[in-house]
């Protein structure tokens, strides 16, 4: 029954449906069900000027890379050609803004995952999962990069053109969009995958503090309740306190609570 499977037809037919799925169902599902884990745990405390850097870095550079990809891949074809951008210069734009923004966000991914990894401290408060998904975007920024060796040979645009109508075949549901990855090469192939894993996987890591950035304007503006958290400085729960100032108050000669209490 599955001996005629093709894997390109699973990575590239298959699983951006199974990773997409995963994505809403599961990020649903958590903020219904675990809604005070819909956060990144902060270590802000522990080594901040390497925090600062490390973060600094990686965030510009990733943000930069993945509305890169975004608005590389997702803008139809059709558009590029009406407003007389030719595929080659948009390739070239991808390689000079997406290169340094990529290395930027490798140099912090290094510099966060070392600070996880080598501070016991942060290491006892890291769980497999921020470490784990660390790595795989470590991984995946290394991969994207040695993909620009393979794009520097072919500068044209016609690779660029195929992700392109592949990711957008993707989301208008043709079955066949998969046919256009089967010769691509193998870092471009490798590159997708982990970029499907990673996508499958957000749900259940820190990364899901991205769709809270993005978010949060649109909570002030719809003006939701929202929660603040209040530390209370009493020494006494507050019923013993009230037990307390009832029973001295039934009292002759009954004087107010000290400080204290």
């Amino acid at each position: 029954m599955f001996a005629n499977l093709d894997i390109d037809f699973i990575i590239f037919g298959i699983m951006p449906y199974a990773a997409l799925t995963v994505l809403v169902v599961g990020s649903i599902a958590r903020y219904e069900r675990d809604p005070f884990t819909w956060k990144s745990a902060s270590s802000q405390l522990l080594r901040q000027k390497q925090l600062f850097w490390g973060s600094v870095l990686f965030h510009v550079g990733i943000i930069t890379v993945f509305f890169g990809h975004l608005i590389g891949l997702f803008t139809p074809v059709w558009v590029l050609d009406a407003l007389g951008v030719p595929h080659g210069l948009k390739q070239w734009m991808a390689v000079l803004i997406g290169g340094p923004a990529g290395l930027a966000s490798l140099i912090g991914a290094t510099i966060l995952l070392h600070r996880r990894l080598t501070d016991s401290r942060i290491r006892a408060t890291s769980s497999f999962a921020d470490i784990a998904i660390l790595a795989l975007i470590w991984l995946q920024l290394i991969v994207g990069l040695f993909t620009i060796t393979q794009t520097l040979q072919h500068m044209d645009g016609a690779e660029m053109v195929r992700f392109m109508n592949w990711s957008q075949s993707i989301l208008t549901w043709n079955v066949n969009a998969w046919t256009d990855m089967v010769d691509v090469h193998w870092l471009y192939r490798f590159h997708i995958f982990l970029g499907l894993i990673i996508t499958a996987l957000f749900p259940f890591t820190r990364l899901v503090h991205m769709i809270s950035g993005f978010a949060a304007p649109f909570r002030y503006l719809l003006r939701r309740p929202g929660y603040q958290i209040v530390r209370s400085r009493r020494q006494r729960p507050l019923e013993e306190r009230r037990d307390a100032f009832d029973a001295r108050q039934a009292k002759p000669g009954a004087t107010a609570p000290t400080a204290g209490e």
